[in-house]
């Protein structure tokens, strides 16, 4: 398949996770390695996280969540294959120092720490205008 990154195209991103509108929290895939991926979202006013004018944490961590489905996606797209659904296991940590607001842009860094099994261990570091903003390690499972 065609390495196609980066990318901000929605249909493609969309097509590599199994989330649907309204619940789509990535816009963007800039980068990706084995052991690596960096997402993009922009909070709108219309999420389903949003509140007060606030993307609360429990959107950051389905957006981070996401971002891992991200790069389980990309890996089977480039393979030729369709993605697999995908759970959270456990949330080990998750750590917000502010929530963010309408408008912003979030970047999203995912490290894969180990990937057995069809369960995959990740860092996950969320920054708000190079800043972080967010961090959380948690697994997650392959159907």
């Amino acid at each position: 398949m065609e390495n196609r990154l980066p990318t901000s195209d929605k249909d493609f991103v969309q097509s590599l996770i199994p989330q649907r509108a309204p619940f789509v929290m990535v816009h963007e895939l800039s980068e990706y390695s084995e052991s690596h991926l960096i997402s993009g979202f922009e909070i709108k006013e219309d999420n389903l996280f949003v509140h007060d004018g606030f993307f609360q944490a429990s959107g950051l961590i389905e957006h981070q969540a996401q971002s891992v489905a991200l790069h389980t996606g990309y890996k089977y797209y480039m393979l030729g294959k369709d993605a697999p659904t995908g759970y959270i296991g456990a949330i080990k940590s998750f750590e917000a120092e502010i929530l963010p607001k309408i408008g912003d842009q979030l970047k999203s860094e995912v490290t894969i720490l180990n990937e057995v099994m069809g369960v995959t261990l990740v860092d996950i570091v969320t920054k708000l205008n190079g800043e972080v903003i967010a961090k959380s390690q948690m697994k997650t499972a392959v159907k």
